[in-house]
């Protein structure tokens, strides 16, 4: 089996469709692509949908739509269902020079097997008594109704290579069960057809969580056997995952933390591609980086081996950041994507009093639509004289000396002054006890509709 190189580099984000993208799996495929784009190389996505039963067409088409919003891009696209045939080729590769062979346990009695290696304090390997079977008893299982499914016998020798964020990494062989290639369906499992693939597709560095340090340790002896010229051209980075501070389990089948479920928050991709570029680095967290910025600042060794923490809410205030320095044009396709219609003078007017892309909606309908507003009964003279002024007013508050001049009188007529004065107003014409400057509010919610606001208070108050 010939690698196919194209001549350059390739690394893979390999996702399967049973399920939404969480942020963990966003990480894996922000890191490649980060990685990707500083060396030069090219991006693969490989969707892993060899599971029939639980790969669904709408959660490919999810991943895209995910990968799209936080701006990464690929060069390729392959699907594993499509390529059955490659990975049957290489067990027949494998089965020609006995490195593959069948097994009839059932589940239960591998867990006894397991079960009893643990109660005697021994690693749980498997015991290759498959392989002391004969042809007659293969035979006999067989006929019984015993379907064989296929492991990879491992040689026992030390497997060591040189990560790129853990340094040299050491593996015994004689700790580690010969792995399932083929289950009793005939489905390839993940260790065989991510070879392949990687193979095939030239795969030159591969970036992935921590959990898989003992699958590569048995990829590159699968490597050595299926093309061992091709072993030197890979390289190996494994980053140490982060867990939830709550405890919570990600899950894509969950939905927990999904991008989907960010984005229908209002979080930006901007906020998560920084806030998890920098996770379990070193690096500050910086509201102004760019992707851009990312990748020039990416480094796989600024990756700390200590496990980080990943707390939602750290997210949220650091989302509240982003979005208060990001121009109209970084907005727009989020905001029309969520039904928001608004001018790029207005988002200049609100985005650094929202959390969210969210209360960009909030403050639309405060500006130009007909909050509940609420003011004290003992507020009624101020009320009045609040009518009173805006009546005297030109008939815009587009102009700022309109504005003062209507606070000027309003101060006068009403003995209140700074904060006192402002808070009340806030809370006549927003309803809120904070936001954006009121002569910038002013201007969208105009002379019109300050007044009937006043009237129906007033109205309401009197009752």
């Amino acid at each position: 089996m010939q690698p196919f190189r194209m001549g350059m580099k390739w690394v893979r984000f390999a996702p399967s469709p049973t399920g939404l993208l969480h942020v963990g799996n966003a990480r894996a495929a922000l890191l490649n692509y980060l990685y990707a784009q500083q060396e030069g190389a090219q991006f693969l996505l490989r969707i892993d949908d060899t599971d029939t039963e639980r790969s669904k067409p709408e959660f490919v088409e999810a991943i895209k739509h995910d990968l799209g919003w936080l701006g990464i891009s690929w060069n390729r696209i392959e699907f594993q269902s499509a390529r059955l045939s490659q990975y049957k080729h290489a067990a027949e590769q494998l089965r020609s020079i006995g490195r593959l062979y069948p097994c009839y346990e059932t589940p239960e009695e591998l867990a006894f097997q397991r079960k009893a290696l643990l109660t005697q304090g021994k690693p749980p390997v498997y015991n290759r008594a498959a392989l002391t079977l004969s042809i007659k008893e293969r035979k006999s299982l067989e006929e019984a109704g015993r379907i064989p499914y296929w492991r990879f016998r491992l040689h026992e020798d030390r497997i060591s290579w040189e990560d790129g964020i853990y340094s040299t990494r050491i593996f015994e062989g004689t700790y580690a069960s010969d792995p399932v290639l083929i289950r009793a369906d005939g489905v390839p499992v993940y260790t065989l057809a991510s070879v392949v693939d990687d193979l095939e597709f030239g795969i030159s560095c591969v970036i992935r969580g921590a959990d898989h340090i003992t699958n590569t340790a048995v990829q590159i002896q699968l490597l050595e056997a299926l093309n061992p010229t091709g072993v030197a051209h890979i390289s190996w980075a494994h980053y140490p995952l982060f867990r939830m501070r709550s405890g919570e389990e990600l899950s894509k089948r969950a939905g927990s933390m999904s991008l989907q479920s960010l984005r229908e928050e209002g979080i930006h991709p901007l906020a998560v591609n920084s806030f998890l570029a920098t996770l379990g680095t070193s690096e500050a967290l910086d509201s102004s980086l760019s992707l851009e910025d990312l990748i020039a600042r990416f480094g796989l060794t600024k990756i700390n081996l200590a496990e980080a923490q990943f707390d939602p809410q750290d997210l949220r205030r650091f989302n509240q950041h982003v979005l208060s320095k990001l121009s109209f044009k970084a907005v727009e396709t989020d905001l029309y994507q969520a039904g928001i219609t608004i001018s790029p003078e207005f988002w200049v007017a609100v985005r650094e009093n929202i959390n969210s892309l969210k209360d960009v909606a909030r403050w639309k309908e405060i500006c130009f639509g007909t909050p509940f507003l609420e003011t004290p009964e003992e507020d009624l003279s101020f009320l009045k004289a609040c009518l009173h002024c805006a009546e005297n007013a030109s008939d815009t508050f587009a102009d700022s000396s309109t504005w003062e001049s209507f606070v000027k009188e309003l101060s006068q007529s009403t003995g209140r002054r700074g904060r006192h004065l402002f808070h009340s107003l806030r809370r006549v014409l927003t309803g809120q006890d904070s936001g954006p400057e009121l002569h910038v509010l002013i201007s969208f919610i105009g002379r019109t509709r300050m007044m009937e606001r006043i009237r129906g208070q007033i109205s309401a108050t009197a009752l």
